[in-house]
């Protein structure tokens, strides 16, 4: 069973797309989680994945960075060429007062991450990057109870961290979501989101 899910995830191993933040959240309307992420509800737009990151690509301020995001199950599944959504404090933010967040994140230089968190609280945040042949030891160390069964192979690094996205949330995450026109809002830079950015990156 937990083979057959990873499979369905096999896209997200893929080259293209070579970055993402992929963010569920429950508890949460759209304009909840549009607000914890740093963007304005009254200011959205509809765009595909390969828009938003064309945009993004050409636009001359670094720090232009774009949300998609779409209500499924009673849940926010929030989508990113970008890297809010595996901020710690975005993550607190969005799972407060009995909410819950989860996020994968890769970018384009190789950087992993997997993100939990529970009623305002970061129950797990680890990079998933090497645990294939960590020792017994460092794998307690760092990899939280709900994620101790999953082997992280490097083959099948982000096809598992979905895998267990799913099995946490709920909810799988449909790949057809990149190519649809989803409801798209304007980040605030991390720089001046949070009164302490050095902070908000701390679990």
């Amino acid at each position: 069973m937990w083979d057959d899910t990873v499979a369905q995830y096999a896209w997200a191993d893929a080259d293209e797309p070579e970055g993402y933040t992929f963010s569920v959240i429950s508890g949460k309307t759209e304009d909840e989680v549009i607000r914890a992420f740093g963007g304005d509800p009254a200011a959205s737009r509809m765009m595909t994945f390969a828009e938003a990151v064309d945009e993004q690509v050409n636009h001359p301020s670094p720090d232009h960075e774009l949300l998609r995001m779409a209500t499924v199950e009673k849940r926010v599944i929030a989508i990113e060429w970008g890297y809010h959504g595996s901020i710690p404090e975005i993550a607190r933010r969005a799972s407060a007062e009995a909410g819950e967040f989860f996020s994968v994140h890769r970018d384009v230089n190789a950087r992993y991450q997997v993100l939990h968190a529970l009623d305002g609280r970061v129950d797990g945040m680890f990079d998933p990057f090497g645990l294939e042949d960590a020792t017994e030891m460092d794998r307690r160390l760092e990899v939280p109870a709900w994620a101790q069964d999953v082997p992280f192979r490097m083959e099948t690094l982000c096809a598992e961290s979905f895998a267990l996205m799913e099995r946490t949330m709920g909810i799988p995450i449909d790949p057809a979501w990149l190519d649809a026109a989803l409801r798209t809002v304007l980040l605030a830079s991390p720089g001046t989101l949070f009164s302490d950015p050095e902070a908000a990156w701390l679990p």
